[in-house]
């Protein structure tokens, strides 16, 4: 049974006590990194405080120790986002974007060749396009992008036409710059029809919205800990036993083999295979308690809640600031995350941030990483404001009325 309460959990997050420029902390840059709970912070320190050693290897009681709570972070992150075969399909990885280049990397490079074809879209951060035109260099393959409509959704009306000989359709789950939030499911179903497999940029939904693997019927996903209240340098990237099992090494080292002779080398099976060198073991024990906590929470509570403030701000924007502050994404709450990329005409984003932070705002300016998008929309960066968990109508309060005090001051 969840006790979500937003309250509660901005009390659980010691961030909330600093005071910047003699203002509370408004925090509303959850979509680059959220804020991890007291619990994150103090699972990683009890680590370092009481059972720091490296995992696999020793066989003293602490690196036994220490192993249990690394592979048990893997157990309950495969809990989490209901990979149908367990632990044993997650893999820990940096971030997001090295998941990406796992992916593009190992299985494309393996997989794709001249003549196939990647489709993405227009909306993708940098980290589910650059390694696929990395690996266009170096194959041959055919990098192919959905278009995104006026009214900042995907253009399915051709997706048929798009799919023909796609190889991999990868898509992301939620817009990092415009919020929505794309059908994930109907998509998987187009693309396996087409004989396509689906990789799922997760990094924003995965805290917003969830993630079911199994339900979306996707092969790969890719997310980062630190987008869902845990440490950053830890990402995940998951995908079925067997496509896993079939997919080359990625790094070469300890830890990821069977086997070295002068000959040759015998890689490991499993996650292990990719998880070369000594792994994140503090971040995977902060990993798995954010995941833990959101499972207290709720996430059906979580969106809820997120959709609620997202809901208030939209209309409140609309109310203060029209004509003059444009909104970079769905108008309405439907199938859309609490992302809300500001345009104030005039003024550059970086501007705008420089203002609001006098108020203790935290936004985040520039183009997210998501270049293909601003220049679809004539942009050089938005303002962008994120909600999470801890997120209170309160903080909408001060965000507006700093917005008005940028729109006067550069009026």
């Amino acid at each position: 049974m969840s006790n979500f309460s937003a309250q509660r959990v901005r009390a659980e997050t010691p961030e909330f006590l600093r005071v910047i420029n003699d203002h509370p902390l408004t925090y509303l840059d959850s979509a680059a990194s959220s804020l991890p709970p007291r619990a994150v912070i103090e699972a990683m320190s009890r680590y370092y405080e009481l059972r720091h050693a490296n995992v696999h290897r020793g066989v003293y009681q602490t690196a036994n120790e220490a192993t249990d709570a690394y592979e048990g972070a893997r157990a309950t992150i495969a809990r989490f986002i209901n990979a149908p075969g367990g632990a044993d399909e997650i893999v820990f990885t940096k971030n997001a974007t090295e998941s990406f280049n796992l992916l593009a990397k190992s299985w494309g490079l393996a997989n794709l060749g001249r003549g196939d074809v990647v489709l993405i879209s227009e909306m993708e951060h940098h980290a589910n396009i650059v390694p696929w035109f990395q690996l266009r260099e170096v194959t041959g393959v055919e990098v192919r992008f959905l278009k995104v409509t006026d009214d900042y959704r995907l253009d399915l009306s051709t997706l048929d036409e798009d799919l023909a000989g796609v190889k991999l359709l990868s898509i992301t789950g939620m817009s990092n710059v415009l919020g929505t939030i794309n059908p994930v499911r109907e998509l998987a179903d187009a693309a396996h029809r087409h004989g396509a497999l689906v990789a799922m940029d997760a990094a924003q939904s995965v805290a917003h919205a969830g993630l079911d693997v199994t339900a979306l019927d996707v092969d790969f996903a890719a997310f980062s800990g630190h987008k869902m209240l845990g440490p950053t340098g830890i990402g995940v990237f998951w995908t079925r036993q067997e496509i896993l099992a079939a997919m080359p090494p990625f790094l070469g080292g300890g830890g990821m083999i069977a086997d070295v002779r002068t000959d040759g080398y015998r890689p490991a099976t499993g996650p292990s295979k990719f998880e070369a060198g000594t792994p994140p073991i503090a971040e995977a024990v902060g990993l798995g308690t954010a995941a833990r906590y959101l499972e207290s929470l709720g996430l059906d509570h979580v969106v809820a809640h997120e959709t609620a403030l997202t809901a208030d701000a939209l209309t409140r924007l609309a109310h203060h600031f029209a004509g003059r502050v444009h909104v970079i994404g769905p108008a309405t709450t439907q199938a859309r995350g609490g992302v809300i990329s500001l345009d104030v005409e005039g003024v550059h984003a970086h501007d705008v941030a420089q203002v609001l932070d006098e108020f203790g705002v935290c936004v985040r300016p520039g183009h997210h990483c998501a270049k293909p998008l601003m220049r679809r929309f004539g942009l050089a960066a938005t303002a962008r404001a994120s909600f999470g968990p801890y997120s209170l109508t309160a903080d909408t309060d001060v965000l507006i009325e700093a917005l008005e005090h940028a729109v006067k001051l550069f009026g």
